[in-house]
């Protein structure tokens, strides 16, 4: 049994490291400069939302990765929400723009703007980009958040502020929250299941597995203070939770605190 679970890891990294990694930088290269492209005629930027979906479909339909969708159909899609997510998995990305069937932004580290082709899909389509090391440009990013919200354009944010390296849900930023507010806009809690499993932070080697997108109530802002960000990122980060661990292969820490406490 251990021989042959040795060998099936040894086969998948193989065919990770020569079939499912080639293919997706190949699809990263060919269809960013595609989405770069049509960024030159497509101001509303359909066309490079498009790219990047079809991108999305083919990561997970080559690393054999079926994606389920569950709760969508209690979200009135035709409105302008903030959808807050778990971040577990460089795969959450391509999970979002293939479960979520409408257009929609997303707030991403400045770090990722500078990568060669994805980079400049990111700045010539409208993504918002983040930077934490500088005041200045976090406000920036906050007013420009807004403003997309208040045209009508749904905004993806992702409150831990980067991918969770245990798999657990990490604490939450209240920035984001802080938007939603501003813009009075209604906070869709999701969580992300499965993609942890396929592929850890800063690993190479794919997984195949199963995905779910598992959508909760919207939170409303409205009675919500600019003060109180901290209040209702508490609140959406509790929803994502009681998404999260009763459909996770992972303890919920919070039962583990209340045995403590008790």
């Amino acid at each position: 049994m251990a021989r042959r679970s040795k060998l099936g890891n040894a086969l998948s990294w193989i065919r990770s490291i020569f079939i499912f990694d080639p293919l997706i930088y190949l699809y990263t290269v060919v269809l960013a400069t595609g989405s770069l492209l049509s960024s030159f005629f497509d101001r509303g930027g359909r066309i490079q939302h498009g790219f990047a979906r079809l991108w999305s479909w083919l990561i997970l339909k080559t690393s054999l990765s079926p994606l389920r969708v569950e709760g969508l159909e209690r979200i009135d899609t035709s409105r302008s929400h903030l959808y807050a997510a778990n971040h577990l998995s460089a795969f959450d990305i391509p999970a979002l723009y293939v479960g979520l069937p409408f257009q929609f932004r997303i707030m991403a580290k400045q770090e990722l703007f500078r990568y060669p082709f994805m980079g400049w899909h990111l700045s010539r389509s409208g993504q918002v980009p983040i930077n934490q090391q500088s005041p200045g440009a976090a406000i920036r990013s906050m007013k420009r958040s807004v403003q997309t919200l208040r045209t009508g354009m749904p905004l993806v944010i992702f409150p831990e502020g980067g991918r969770s390296e245990t798999g657990q849900i990490q604490p939450f930023q209240s920035g984001a929250f802080y938007i939603a507010i501003k813009a009075q806009v209604d906070i869709v809690p999701m969580a992300i299941v499965g993609t942890y499993d396929i592929l850890p932070m800063n690993h190479f080697h794919i997984r195949p597995g199963p995905i779910r997108v598992l959508v909760g109530e919207p939170i409303p802002t409205a009675g919500y203070d600019l003060r109180e960000a901290d209040k209702l990122s508490a609140r959406v980060k509790t929803a994502i939770e009681d998404l999260y661990y009763p459909n996770a292969e992972l303890a919920d820490p919070r039962a583990q605190q209340a045995v403590l406490n008790s």
